[in-house]
This record gives C-alpha cells, structure tokens and sequence, in this order.
C-alpha cells in the first residue's frame, strides 16, 4: 500500500456507505451500488440468511474491524439475502490475495494494492485466479486484492486512509466522486488511459464517474435502482404489470394499487409497498422518488440546489399520505433492507423497494428451494415471482431512473516513482473493470455489460425473465443524466445536507414525529445556510 499525506482535512470525509450510493445516490455500493448498492446494492447470490447490510454479503471479512449489524448502502446497496454456500466470517482478519507468480525481471516488481467488498455473489472467490492472471500477462506487477465486507468497507476505508496506508484502488458509488475530490483523494486517470481503454466503455457511462473535465474512476456496472413487486399478489390487486412496466404509472394510479394490495388476515398486515427506510437506506427512498417528481439532480442546470423547490414539500406529503392510507408500515424509520426483503419473500409486502435486477435471481432462488423442501430458505417465506416496477411518476413530470453507476477509483498517494505506479494502478484498474471479469460480474448481477470486451464474452444468465430484461433497459434509457459540471465542493456540501438534514428529519416524519411542513422548512433552512439565499431554488 502507498503512503499517503495526511494534512489534508480527513477528519471531515464521512465515507459514503451504497449505491451506491449510492449510492449511492449510490455510495460505497451498494449498491448499485453499486451494487449502495445497492447495489442498493447488490446482493450475494447464495442465500441462507438475510444479512444486515443493503446488499447482504457473502461477507469476507473485514480487515481491521468486526462487521456491526448495521446497515450500510452500497449501490450497490440494496438488498441481501441469503447464502447457500459457506457462511464465512467477517471478523478482524485479514483476506488477502496475491498473485504468487515468481518474477525473473532484475527490477523488484510494483505491487498496486485494491480493497474490494463482494461486488457480486462470487465476485471476491475469483481473486486468486484474476491475481495470478493479471501477474502473467505483467510479470513486472503485483496485484493484491485485499477482501471486505460491505459492512466494513466504509469504516475501514476511512482508517486506512488516516493510516496514511491508502490502497491504490477502491470500489465506491460514483455519487461518492464528488466528496472524495474535494478532499484530494481521487487521481485523474484519463491521461494514462490508452486510446484501446477509453474506446472500450460507452462515452455516456464513463461520465458517471467524470467531475469537471476530470475522469477520476471506471464504471463496473450500470444498473437502475427502482422498485418490484410479487407477479401474484399485482394481478391479484389489479395491477396489470406489463403495461406499467411498458408505460410507467402515475403516483395516483400507484397510490391505489397499494391500497388495493394491502390485505388483512388473521389480525395480520400484507402491506401494498413497503421501502427500507432505517439508517443510510433512507436516502434511496428519497433520491429514487425525487427524480420522478421533477428533480432529476440535487442541483438545476444552473448550479441551484434543487430539493428546496416547492416539490419536494409535495413528495413529502405524499409519503407521508401513503402511510396514512395504511397502505405502508407505520414504522417505515425501523425497516432496514434485511427486514423489508424477508417481508417480501413472506408474503408481507406486495411492492417493495429499492429494487434492483438481481432480486429476480433471489427471489427465483429462495422459492426453488423452498419447493425442494430446502431448509435454507427464508424461514416463513412462500414463493414469489420478482417483476421490476418503475418509480411513480409525481405532479406530471418524466419518468427519471436512478442510475446505481459503480466502479474502480484510483487513490491519491505519492510513493516513489508516483507516475509509473499510479499507470500501473489504472492497468490494474482496467483489467479487473474489462473483458472476462466485467462479463462474469455482470451475468450474476443481471446487469448488460456496459464496456465492449466485457460484452463479447458475455453469457446472458439462464432463466431470466424476457419482461424484466425489457423493463431495465427501458429504465435505463429513461436514467436520469450523470451531472459531472457539478463542482466537488457543491456536491460535498448537498451530501452534508442530505446526512445531516434530509435524512433525519425524513425519518422524523416516517415515524409520525414531524410533518412534510416541518421537514421541507428544515431542508429550506439548511440548504440556504449551506449555499446561500441565491445558491438555492425559491418557487
């Protein structure tokens, strides 16, 4: 691992946890982010239980810390389940691999260190493989890749960086650009990047992970963050899911078919939607649903914080009427992804959310086994049919998918010989973002390929649903524009109002605690404070 200069602020950078984000919108996906991440997330293919995070991990382990039971976004982050195959721990232990080829250069070979959260089901059990391959094509390079879970990525991530032992490459959301930059952390890669590089990804993609005229990172997969819903309980309320999947839904329309899908039986609730809202996944529920109620960005096309426009007053009411409706849970604050996915494979819950293309695959696999009489299946859970559903659309205006755009970041240091090892660490970065190892991360998350080498091997995975396959493209299409004229210090700053503003007060409201009143003057309050009275929108 590379030294790194502490005397920049680290103090201040809160790592951002899915889809990835988101996140974000993906942070450190999953879930996504990617995988926020995700994404929500994405979740591990093998299931036996459902974990705490957003994307539930096959956890490999956390190389300083214990992994919490908390929830992290990572969309990447989105959504967990189970595991079939090993339960393996995610203790303080070290997960390492590193290509064990001997080198017979004179010159000590250059090692580019990688610290990578299980991107897709069996994403981390191909390391020593991609190593040592990587190692025999460039005998001069060692590629070490350093196993996290998605539980303790961000917080470990956030100490190696104020150990000064940075690693060269990182797996984060591109929404997560924009804070890391301002702190002096990403290098541009464009400059090292081979024309056969650059021309490999489509131009649209890459700009995800832009800011300015800068690329600081490449793109593993793109994939929509959304919501879905059971075949059998939509049509049993009348949805009919393929014209909605064809042709969106307005939020009237959506606010029926959950009344209509909320059933009592038994002194037992089936509710018509229910979304993750407790900790970080908040922000999913809220970036997912403002982009299809006018406000594709947190900023307008002229650099104006968007979320204090008037719309947001009405989105918050119209969350808040959901739950009046008994139509959503009463305790949406409580309800991590880990909760609202069992209430999903249990029959709790007709629509839930966030949503990623994989859940398809989950769900499929959590019914086949329970039809085999498997005891890892979802204690209590019945079968269910996964179909992806578009976000509601708001007060007339388009339908705009979050994108979940995780990938490959390379980390600022200053070793010896800077220039020749940060080229090393962008080889490094596209050889596990292309070709074989992009295709195979892909087909298990039910993602197209999104660069051309990766495509040309690529399997399209067994069984997938023709209707859904469609439905994500058309998402993707209809994907809300990546904003790389937002400078980082602005985007710093609407991620500080968002953690320190939206998301409590939003939970405040779920909760019956605050009104939609009390959370947009909040929001107006701080928002003015952080960019100005003329920095934000009045309307």
């Amino acid at each position: 691992m590379k030294k790194f200069n502490k005397s920049m602020a680290i103090a201040s950078i809160t790592v951002l946890a899915i889809s990835f984000m988101t996140g974000c919108g993906s942070g450190l996906t999953p879930l996504h982010s990617g995988v926020r991440d995700t994404l929500e997330n994405n979740a591990p293919s093998e299931m036996k239980t459902t974990t705490a995070a957003d994307i539930g991990t096959t956890t490999l382990a956390a190389i300083t810390t214990t992994t919490a039971d908390t929830e992290t976004s990572a969309a990447i982050a989105a959504t967990t389940v189970t595991t079939t195959a090993t339960t393996v721990t995610a203790a303080a232990e070290t997960n390492t691999v590193t290509a064990s080829v001997v080198t017979t250069a004179s010159a000590a070979p250059d090692t580019v260190t990688a610290l990578l959260p299980p991107v897709s089901p069996t994403y981390q059990n191909q390391f020593d493989r991609w190593a040592k391959d990587f190692q025999t094509d460039n005998p001069n390079l060692i590629l070490r890749l350093n196993k996290v879970s998605w539980e303790d990525m961000p917080g470990l991530l956030t100490a190696q960086i104020q150990a000064g032992t940075t690693p060269d490459i990182a797996f984060i959301g591109s929404g997560g650009v924009p804070k890391y930059l301002s702190a002096g952390l990403l290098t541009e890669i464009s400059k090292r990047m081979t024309s056969d590089m650059i021309s490999d990804y489509d131009v649209s993609v890459l700009a995800y992970f832009k800011n300015s005229n800068g690329l600081y990172g490449l793109p593993a997969y793109m994939n929509v963050q959304s919501i879905g819903g059971d075949k059998a309980k939509l049509e049993a309320a009348g949805v009919d899911w393929k014209s909605v999947q064809q042709n969106g839904w307005t939020y009237d329309q959506f606010r029926q078919a959950i009344i209509n899908g909320t059933v009592m039986s038994g002194g037992n609730v089936s509710y018509g939607f229910v979304f993750a809202c407790s900790g970080v996944t908040a922000i999913d529920y809220f970036s997912i649903f403002s982009k299809c109620a006018g406000m594709p960005s947190p900023f307008t096309t002229d650099l104006k914080y968007a979320y204090t426009d008037k719309n947001t007053l009405k989105l918050l009411t119209d969350m808040k009427q959901m739950i009046d409706d008994g139509s959503m849970p009463d305790n949406l604050n409580a309800i991590d992804s880990n909760t609202r996915w069992n209430m999903f494979l249990t029959g709790q819950a007709m629509i839930t959310g966030k949503g990623l293309a994989i859940f398809e695959s989950l769900a499929d696999q959590n019914s086949t086994k329970l039809n085999a009489n498997d005891g890892s299946a979802a204690a209590g859970s019945v079968n269910t049919d996964y179909i992806v559903l578009p976000v509601p659309t708001f007060f007339g205006c388009p339908q705009q998918a979050q994108a979940a755009v995780d990938g490959y970041v390379c980390m600022t240091g200053n070793p010896a010989g800077a220039d020749e090892h940060i080229s090393n660490t962008v080889k490094a970065m596209y050889y596990l973002d292309s070709g074989e190892r992009a295709a195979y991360t892909d087909a298990e998350l039910y993602c197209d390929p999104i660069c051309q080498s990766a495509a040309a091997v690529f399997r399209e995975p067994a069984g997938k649903s023709k209707d859904n396959t469609n439905a994500i493209k058309l998402l993707m299409a209809q994907a809300a524009a990546p904003r790389p004229d937002i400078p980082a210090d602005l985007g710093a700053k609407a991620d500080m109002v968002m953690e320190d503003t939206i998301i409590p007060q939003l939970q405040s409201m779920l909760a019956g605690n605050a009104s939609p009143e009390q959370v947009y003057d909040a929001i107006v309050t701080a928002a003015a404070a952080a960019f100005g009275a003329d920095g934000i929108v009045r309307n």
